[in-house]
């Protein structure tokens, strides 16, 4: 289920290749696929000092709508004294390419090379908790890769490429992601939680 997109994309960066090779280029710029261990600067969750339940998620939602479409809200509410947990869920969202510098939902370049040479999405769920001195934001994203039945410029038929439940034989090795049909379950980002937590912290003084 490649978006055209994603296909043209990919198109692009094969006739650029082409083009080095046929115009005897002496020299090349290779980028090597070898993927940085994200820095944690910030622990998940994270303490967001400010006691504006109403600020916090606003500016929260503001945040994280920068790197997803937002699919639903439970913000933080309070009856008396008692402020109640915060949800945030969004929609999936096919994974920005090294032809889209101005999405930001790939944080490293491993991951933008990753998501240009195979469709990739993400999507996140963030959870708001009171606590001492303000509120506990934890940040979940989560990668999925494109269950594809064949690969997609293959030549021979499908009874070639018998299709097979991969997200099953993946699901226990990220027990806590949740499945959805057609996507293989690939874990967590660290990379991008740990850039919206800095977002975030550094707009609320953090």
């Amino acid at each position: 289920m490649k978006t055209n997109r994603t296909r043209f994309s990919r198109c692009c960066l094969l006739a650029a290749g082409w083009l080095l090779l046929a115009g005897g280029c002496t020299s090349a710029v290779v980028v090597s696929p070898v993927q940085s261990q994200a820095v944690v600067l910030h622990p998940n969750p994270a303490l967001i000092p400010t006691t504006d339940h109403e600020l916090l998620w606003q500016v929260l939602v503001d945040t994280v709508d920068d790197y997803f479409r937002i699919r639903r809200e439970e913000p933080v509410r309070q009856f008396g004294n008692v402020l109640t947990e915060g949800r945030l869920e969004t929609f999936p969202e096919v994974s920005a390419t090294v032809l889209e510098p101005w999405r930001w939902d790939t944080a490293t370049p491993y991951d933008r090379w990753e998501a240009t040479l195979q469709t990739m999405r993400r999507f996140a769920q963030v959870r708001v908790v009171p606590a001492t001195g303000g509120f506990q934001v934890e940040v979940q994203v989560f990668k999925e890769l494109e269950d594809a039945r064949r690969p997609e410029f293959a030549t021979t038929s499908d009874a070639v490429f018998p299709h097979t439940n991969a997200m099953q034989r993946l699901s226990e090795l990220v027990p806590d992601q949740p499945i959805h049909q057609g996507w293989i379950p690939k874990g967590r980002d660290t990379a991008l939680e740990q850039q919206i937590l800095a977002r975030l912290r550094t707009r609320l003084g953090g």
